[in-house]
């Protein structure tokens, strides 16, 4: 997709835009938990609401594996950088495991069946969900802040 930019700064611009909108499906998606978490008690009637959450983070997991990490990855191939192709090697296991819990939360709650049947459980899944995503929050801003600004600077 960003191979056949002709100059640094076309490829990694593209790239800034790739992040900037993976990070608004970001803040949509906490926007949904926080509605979630603060309704307390759920019915039947919260179900599209549950649902489009599992839509939204599958959506948000797999944007991260298959397009921004390895945009991330092509950076620190095409720059050289040592450095930040060790700090994917780190991260990614860390960010793997909070996706397999994200796959386990979707799974659960994915269709009207699923959720309705188990709404008694959703404040403790969300409350799991959460403390995992916080960490997997903290990773890949990690890892936008370490390869793709430092380069950002080089491309400038």
């Amino acid at each position: 997709m960003l191979e056949s930019c002709k100059t640094a700064q076309e490829r990694w611009g593209g790239v800034h835009v790739i992040i900037d909108r993976w990070l608004e499906q970001r803040r949509q998606l906490i926007e949904m938990w926080v509605y979630l978490r603060d309704r307390g008690e759920f019915t039947p009637t919260d179900t599209p609401k549950i649902l489009s959450v599992c839509e939204m983070l599958v959506d948000y997991v797999s944007a991260g594996h298959f397009t921004v990490y390895e945009q991330l990855a092509l950076e620190a191939k095409e720059f050289d950088d040592d450095g930040a192709s060790e700090l994917l090697r780190n991260l990614l296991p860390l960010i793997d495991s909070s996706t397999e819990v994200a796959i386990e939360f979707n799974d659960k709650y994915d269709t009207k069946e699923h959720c309705n049947a188990q709404l008694e459980a959703l404040p403790f899944s969300l409350q799991a969900l959460t403390l995992v995503m916080v960490d997997r929050f903290q990773y890949e801003d990690q890892l936008i802040k370490e390869l793709h600004e430092a380069h950002s600077e080089k491309s400038a």
